[in-house]
């Protein structure tokens, strides 16, 4: 089966109103829909640093015990979690350079280099 959700431990983690910390979460694929729509919202408009606050709104379906992760809560975060999640999206999303591991076929050692995407040479 296609894995479309993926399960995270933020470094920090979120500290509630109440104080609770939540580190465990959960992030699902991006549609194309999550990438586009965000580009109307005024403060992106007025602020385009801001579409990763609105776009990782969308893809975190869980954070801890929260009953909703919105754009306030990612705002809330500590930026080393907001760049974890940042680094996180891109990975699950292949939007990140991949690597893989070859053995040369003339001295046997094994490496590690860059995966080139479908239909570059």
């Amino acid at each position: 089966m296609f894995q479309t959700e993926y399960e995270f431990t933020l470094p920090k983690g979120y500290i509630d109103q109440e104080g609770n910390l939540h580190r465990q979460g959960v992030m699902r694929l991006a549609t194309t829909a999550d990438e586009i729509l965000p580009l109307k919202d005024p403060r992106v408009k007025n602020n385009p640093p801001y579409l990763v606050v609105i776009l990782l709104s969308r893809v975190i379906t869980r954070l801890g015990t929260l009953p909703v992760v919105n754009p306030k809560t990612i705002e809330e975060l500590f930026t080393g979690d907001l760049n974890y999640l940042q680094d996180f999206y891109n990975r699950i999303n292949g939007n990140g350079a991949t690597t893989e591991t070859v053995v040369c076929p003339h001295c046997q050692q094994a490496f590690e280099r860059e995966q080139q995407a479908s239909g570059e040479s």
